[in-house]
C-alpha cells in the first residue's frame, strides 16, 4: 500500500508538470495504534518500500528515491516537535532538481499524537494501520488530512483482529453513520479540579449570553452581583450541581460562586480604570477581568482558552544522591538495603 501510494503520487506529480495541486498527496501519513507497529513499519519503509519504489515503473507508476521519513510519537522530544511541524508544511518543488532546506517529507509515521493539535493543511493522504480503538480517535486522526484539498484515507485491516473484522464487514454502514458510533465519555463536571479550572469561564459565559446587554467587552464594568441576572445564573449552576452531584459538591460550588462574584464586584469598583472581560493590546486604562492560564499563577479569575494547554509546563530537576550513607539513612524502612561488604581482601567486591 505504501509503495503504491508513493509511486502513484510521484507519477501524477511528474505527469502534470509538478503542479501544486498534486503536492498534498506527495507526503504519506501513516497512522498506528501502537509504537510497536509503528517501529516495525519504519524498518519496512527503509528497506522493502524503498526497494519496491525503485522498480515502480514496471507497474505503471513512477520511481521514487531517497525516501525521507520522520515519526511523530511520544518518543519525540518537545523541542523537536515544532521543527517537525514546519517540515511537514514544506511543499514539494514544482521544478526538477531543486534542493530544498528543509527538504519535504515523503512519509510521516504517527501515533495518536497527530490526532489533536496538528493543523498542517497541505496533507492529503493517510494510511491507517488497523482500526483505532475508539471511533472518536478514528475521526480525529483521519481528519488531519484533506483540510485544504480533497483527502484520501486508506484503512488496512487485519483479519485476525475482531475489531478490524467487524469494521470491514460493516464498512459502508459504519462510515455512513460514523458520528453515531462515537463512544460516550464519563465526565465529572463538578469535581474539585473541574470547578477550579472551569467555573469562572462558565459563569462569565452565562452572563454574556443570557443578556446581550452584557455581551460587549466593556460591559463587564456594568454587571452587578446583586442583580436579578446574577441570582439567576448562580441558582442555575447550583440546581445543576444538585441534580447530578452530592451535597458536598453543591456546598463547594456555592462557596466558589460567591468568591468569584465578589472578585468581579471588587474589580469593577476599582477607581481610575475600566473593567473589560479582556484587555485590548493598546488600552492602558482597561483592566482585564479574565486572566489567561499562561500569564501568571492560576487564580480565581483564570479562564481556559484551550483544552489542549490548561497551564504552563514546569521543569523538574533531578538531584542524584552521591552519599550512600545519606541514601540509606533517608530510605524508608521497607526499602531494600545495600548488602554489606564480606570480602576482607579490600578489593571492593561486595557479597
Amino acid at each position: 500500500m505504501y509503495g503504491s501510494v508513493l509511486g502513484a503520487a510521484q507519477k501524477l506529480h511528474e505527469k502534470y508538470g509538478r503542479n501544486p495541486i498534486t503536492d498534498p498527496y506527495m507526503t504519506l501519513v501513516g497512522y498506528f495504534n501502537s509504537l510497536r507497529d509503528l517501529g516495525a513499519m519504519r524498518r519496512v519503509v527503509e528497506d522493502d518500500v524503498s526497494s519496491r519504489l525503485t522498480r515502480a515503473r514496471e507497474r505503471g507508476l513512477a520511481n521514487r528515491h531517497n525516501i525521507r521519513q520522520r515519526e511523530l510519537t511520544s518518543r519525540l522530544s518537545s523541542e523537536n516537535i515544532r521543527p517537525l511541524l514546519d517540515q511537514m508544511s514544506v511543499e514539494f518543488s514544482t521544478r526538477r532538481g531543486v534542493k530544498q532546506n528543509p527538504p519535504p517529507l515523503d512519509v510521516l509515521l504517527a501515533t495518536n499524537m497527530i490526532a489533536v493539535g496538528v493543523d498542517v493543511s497541505r496533507l492529503g493522504v493517510m494510511v491507517v494501520a488497523n482500526q483505532p480503538k475508539s471511533t472518536a480517535e478514528y475521526i480525529q486522526a483521519t481528519s488531519r488530512v484533506g483540510r485544504r484539498h480533497p483527502g484520501l484515507v486508506f484503512t488496512v485491516y487485519n483479519w485476525a483482529r475482531p475489531r478490524d473484522l467487524s469494521a470491514y464487514e460493516h464498512f459502508e454502514y459504519f462510515h455512513s453513520t460514523v458520528y453515531r458510533q462515537v463512544e460516550p465519555l464519563s465526565v465529572t463536571p463538578f469535581a474539585d479540579r473541574a470547578i477550579d479550572r472551569g467555573l469562572f469561564g462558565v459563569l462569565v459565559s452565562l452572563v454574556r449570553q443570557s443578556e446581550l446587554t452584557y455581551n460587549g467587552n466593556l460591559t463587564a464594568q456594568d454587571f452587578d452581583r446583586t442583580s436579578q441576572l446574577a441570582d439567576h445564573v448562580a441558582r442555575h449552576l447550583q440546581r445543576r450541581a444538585g441534580s447530578i452531584s452530592d451535597n458536598d459538591a453543591w456546598v463547594r460550588l456555592h462557596k466558589e460562586l460567591e468568591e468569584r462574584l465578589s472578585l468581579w464586584d471588587r474589580q469593577r469598583k476599582v477607581e481610575a480604570q475600566r473593567l473589560g472581560y479582556t484587555k485590548p493590546s493598546k488600552s492602558q486604562d482597561i483592566a482585564a477581568l479574565l486572566a489567561r492560564p499562561d500569564t501568571a499563577r492560576w487564580g480565581a479569575a483564570t479562564c481556559l482558552t484551550s483544552l489542549r494547554d490548561v497551564e504552563p509546563g514546569i521543569n523538574l530537576l533531578m538531584r542524584p544522591i552521591e552519599d550512600a550513607a545519606v541514601a540509606t539513612e533517608a530510605a524508608p524502612p521497607w526499602a531494600p538495603r545495600q548488602p554489606e561488604n564480606t570480602n576482607d581482601s579490600g578489593d571492593g567486591v561486595t557479597g
